[in-house]
This record gives structure tokens, sequence and C-alpha cells, in this order.
């Protein structure tokens, strides 16, 4: 199974012509509330692939944290993980421009105040051959701790570090596989993007998918370092596709495609994302996933024979 710990969160998407300079007023060009939280959006992403997915997380006691648990049912997620929280659930607002590019401010107080250790613990959900994927939504120590939680049950883990913690904060020797783009890696580890992969790498993170955008994605282990090129898409809303990116590259990984092949699926799906607009509106639909997923096992096959 794949268990996600993070966030859920309501997601508000403004679209505006460009981004404002510091100080000025721009009128905007129109808005949409979606579900969203980075934990949410990979679940989701996973449960469409076709895997048993679990959300972690914590949401208020409110309307909003209502409509994230049906939601998150209606997809097939499970959602016996969701904690209520005295805080309010998570809000992200989020601007784009024409080009799709994107800025997000997050409120996070339920996701702060979650500590979700003791009751995985007690309920015995993470087991061998189980993914359990994280972002940077929670406390930075609630992530290490999660983290070795995984790795003593005999989980593979993964670490998404968006948002990002202080590079102190982190012990890559708990981080299975690390996803990271490139403003991420060189802001956690300095150099160039690919620089900076090789030095998670050294810290201690057992392999490293590296997204680049429209330049494609790279992947970096001990026995191996290749690129993969993007599809080649007209990008109008870049918000989400890191998680779509990440909720695939997971799934096809744990139904057993080599990390070619999930590269390539997770690249794909990312780039029907870009191509669309809205966060959860934006995701490829289970069909797709399902026709991506064909189309990269049917290749690993060909190559294998």
């Amino acid at each position: 199974m794949i268990q996600v710990i993070g966030n859920a969160a309501v997601d508000t998407v403004i679209r505006l012509d460009r981004f404002p300079r510091p100080g000025e007023t721009i009128v905007a060009l129109g808005a949409a509330d979606d579900l969203g939280g980075k934990g949410a959006n990979q679940a989701i992403v996973a449960a469409r692939c076709g895997a048993e997915a679990r959300l972690i997380a914590a949401i208020g006691a409110d309307a909003l944290g209502e409509r994230i648990r049906a939601a998150l049912s209606a997809e097939g997620v499970a959602a016996d993980g969701l904690s209520t929280s005295s805080q309010a659930t998570d809000r992200c607002i989020i601007t784009v421009d024409r080009q799709g590019e994107n800025m997000i401010v997050s409120l996070l107080d339920a996701s702060l105040a979650f500590d979700p250790v003791a009751e995985t613990a007690a309920k015995g959900w993470i087991g061998p051959g189980d993914w359990v994927v994280m972002q940077g939504n929670l406390q930075a120590s609630v992530t290490r701790a999660c983290l070795a939680l995984a790795r003593s049950r005999g989980a593979t883990t993964v670490l998404n570090p968006s948002p990002t913690y202080p590079p102190t904060d982190y012990d890559w020797r708990l981080v299975d596989l690390a996803v990271v783009n490139r403003s991420e890696a060189v802001e956690l580890a300095g150099g160039d993007p690919f620089e900076a992969a090789m030095a998670l790498r050294n810290k201690g993170a057992g392999a490293v998918g590296l997204t680049l955008g429209a330049e494609g994605s790279a992947f970096v282990s001990g026995g191996e370092m290749f690129r993969v090129r993007a599809s080649e898409v007209a990008a109008i809303d870049t918000v989400g596709a890191g998680d779509v990116f990440c909720g695939t590259l997971v799934a096809a990984r744990a139904r057993g495609l080599g990390w070619r092949e999930a590269l390539n699926a997770a690249s794909e799906a990312a780039a029907l994302c870009v191509s669309r607009t809205g966060v959860l509106a934006s995701f490829p639909s289970r069909v797709e996933m399902a026709h991506i997923l064909k189309g990269a096992a049917r290749r690993q096959g060909a190559e294998e024979h």
C-alpha cells in the first residue's frame, strides 16, 4: 500500500495576467476553489494509478474538512487516516499567470499541529512492502520521526521536500527516494541541479528523482544516472504537476516498473497536468493513468525481450 503522510487543504486558485509588483494592486482574471494539499494530491494520483492509497493527515472540524473527507473517499483513497484537529482546515492561495507559472501561500495550522507518529504506530498501518510518502507540510521533527518509523517497519520511504526546511533539518539517511525540482535541489544542497542531486545522494538519500520542467527529469542513484525528455506540450498551468510526477513515480515503481519507465510514466502524466487548468481538475484521470502505465509496462517488456 502507498501510505501518504502529509496534509489536505482547499486550494483557491487565482488567475492573473501577470504577477503584481511589490505594492501594486491588479485585477484577477478569475478564481476557483479545488481540493488540494500536497499529501492529498499525491494520494489521489496514486489511487488514480490503481494503487491502494491511504492519506494520513489532519483536517479541521469544519465544512472544508468534511468536503476533503468526501472527496478523498470518492477518489478511492482510504480516509481512515484523517484526524480531526482543533485547528482550521489548511488552505492554499495559488496565483497563476498567463505563462502558467505559479506562486503559492499556504495556511498550515492543522498540519503544523499534527503529529501522526503515535496514532500510525498504534494502528499498525505501515508494514513491509509499503511505500511511505512525505512532503514538507509537517514539522521537520515529525517528518523525521515518521520516516524512521516507516524504516523500522520495513517500508520504502519517499520524501518530496516541498515546502523545504532549512538544510540542517533533514536526515537523508532515512530517505530511500527523494523527489525534488531544480530549485529545491539547489536550495538544499547547492551547486547546479545535478550537482545538488549528487550531493543529496552523498548525504544519504538512496536515490534522487529530479524534475527539470520543460527540460524533462533525471534520476540519480548509486548505480546509475540518466535523463528523460519531457513531452512537448503547451504549458498553461504548472500547479500540481510536481505532485502528479511524484504520485505517478511511486505508483509505477510499486507496480514493478523499472526506474527509467517509471520516470517516463511520471513525466508523461505531469505533461498532461500542465496542459490543463486547475489543480485536481488537471490531474490525469484513471483511464489516462491506466493508458500511461500500460504503455510503460509494454515498453519495459519489449526492452527485456
